[in-house]
């Protein structure tokens, strides 16, 4: 057992603890309680993705984008549940990387922790390009310049304090789920007191009598995974915050658990009620499907409210964003992988020159807004998808690589073992093979893919540098 498979999470009891050492989390604090990690697992998953994405999906699917949503998301438990297990067996700061290069190799490590940086600053400017359209809702100002103003407030913020950046998830989340939840209720008055202008033709049968379950047939449903797990992007960010945790052997499997529930509330129920109150051909594509729906019930004063809501959840995903990149530049960095300035931290034990270096990257979403307002969403959300998705393989292919270890007895089991596995880790990963073939086939998507060899030859190059450079380091010498 090599010194980076030792278990650090004995910390002290401090209010603030200092995180566990080792390269993955040295410098750092354990700032985040379990009111906010509980909070960030559940915001994670209410992005743009349900908000503004869905609009487009219900367009190309019809009602059976629920069930697109339904087997997501139990594909997104199988995941999840295999962070889980991972996490519990050695909770650190870049898991995802950490664990790449544990039982993959150390160019998997390199590969996953670059690419899930860039992850986060794809999704920061698909966030920041939708807030800037959700501003117009009120003022006809350019895009971007609410892109620009959004990225300098949120930069400013993920600087002070791990705890101010848990506590704002906290409130961002906390507004996410309420308008949600009051979002339901509404919906479920309306279908069985009938009051507003929707109420008399409101009805559960929306879901079956407008062309079918199926509209447009299973490809159509096959046509939105990659939306509807876009929509599921950032559930893992439970696993960055392992290393600034105050107890994450015991807050993390919590955290992880509530995903069922979750993805049956926020998502699949919330469309079974929308649709069930207006029907499906009555959205557009172009529109958030939430705020619509509130504008065709006649309740405008709902509509602004619900506008406000995805604002915020734009920006939260945006502040994740932030959040994320400077852990993993810095992971990259302590590892040899990456530039030393990157180790840099702030007093408060924030990663200031990675977080600092992706918010300027994050500032081309400004340029994108400013050159392509009607394009920016599609060509951002496919890429950021393609590239997200690669930090789910590696969770997956890791932890079979590691129960099988565990299983022999090389290394110790894990507390918190998922359930099914390796069938639903196979399971998991034949899916994602799945969406990325309908990527393909998707001419709006299909330009992701086109970027991914381009990627990966930048990072292929990259590493073979380094390597020749540090050819003792650790990072770059398979266990």
């Amino acid at each position: 057992m090599t010194s980076a498979q030792v278990d650090h999470g004995q910390g002290g009891r401090r209010a603030v603890e200092v995180a566990d050492a080792g390269p993955a989390g040295e410098g750092y604090q354990r700032a985040l309680g379990s009111r906010q990690i509980q909070m960030i697992a559940i915001g994670g998953a209410i992005g743009t993705g349900l908000f503004l994405g869905a609009g487009k999906a219900i367009s190309k699917a019809g009602p059976s984008l629920i069930l697109a949503y339904a087997v997501a998301g139990l594909v997104i438990f199988f995941i999840m549940r295999a962070l889980g297990e991972l996490l519990m067996y050695r909770p650190v700061s870049g898991s995802f990387s950490e664990y790449a290069r544990e039982f993959i190799g150390p160019f998997a490590g390199f590969v996953t922790g670059w690419t899930y940086w860039l992850f986060w600053v794809v999704t920061g400017i698909t966030e920041v390009t939708a807030a800037a359209q959700y501003m117009t809702f009120w003022f006809s100002i350019p895009p971007w310049v609410s892109a620009l103003i959004f990225t300098i407030i949120l930069y400013g913020v993920n600087l002070i304090s791990v705890k101010l950046f848990g506590e704002l998830e906290f409130w961002f989340s906390m507004v996410k789920v309420t308008a949600i939840v009051g979002m339901i209720l509404i919906c479920a008055g309306i279908l069985t007191l009938g009051f507003s202008d929707a109420g008399d033709t409101a009805s559960v049968t929306h879901l079956w009598a407008d062309g079918g379950f199926f509209p447009h047939g299973i490809k159509g449903t096959l046509m939105t995974l990659q939306i509807v797990m876009f929509a599921f992007l950032a559930v893992e960010l439970v696993g960055v915050t392992a290393g600034e945790s105050k107890d994450p052997k015991t807050v993390l499997p919590k955290a992880i658990n509530t995903v069922p529930w979750r993805i049956a509330v926020f998502y699949v129920g919330a469309l079974v009620m929308i649709l069930s109150v207006v029907p499906w051909t009555a959205f557009s594509p172009d529109v958030s499907p939430f705020v619509e729906a509130f504008d065709k019930m006649g309740l405008g004063l709902g509509a602004g409210i619900v506008n406000f809501v995805v604002l915020t959840a734009a920006l939260s995903s945006c502040n994740s964003g932030m959040y994320s990149t400077g852990r993993m530049l810095r992971d990259l960095a302590l590892n040899g992988q990456g530039p030393k300035l990157f180790t840099r931290l702030t007093r408060s034990g924030t990663p200031l020159v990675g977080t600092t270096f992706s918010a300027a990257l994050m500032l081309v979403g400004v340029w994108i807004n400013y050159q392509w307002p009607g394009d920016a969403f599609t060509y951002v959300v496919s890429f950021a998808t393609i590239s997200g998705m690669w930090a789910w393989i590696m969770i997956l292919v890791s932890q079979l690589r590691y129960r099988r270890l565990a299983d022999r007895g090389v290394l110790p089991q894990s507390a918190f073992r998922a359930p099914g596995a390796p069938y639903t880790s196979v399971f998991a990963l034949v899916f994602i093979a799945v969406v990325v073939v309908m990527m393909g086939i998707d001419k709006d998507t299909r330009i992701s893919l086109y970027c991914a060899p381009l990627w990966a030859a930048l990072l292929g190059v990259s590493y073979l540098v380094l390597r020749a450079r540090n050819p003792e380091n650790r990072a770059f010498v398979k266990n």
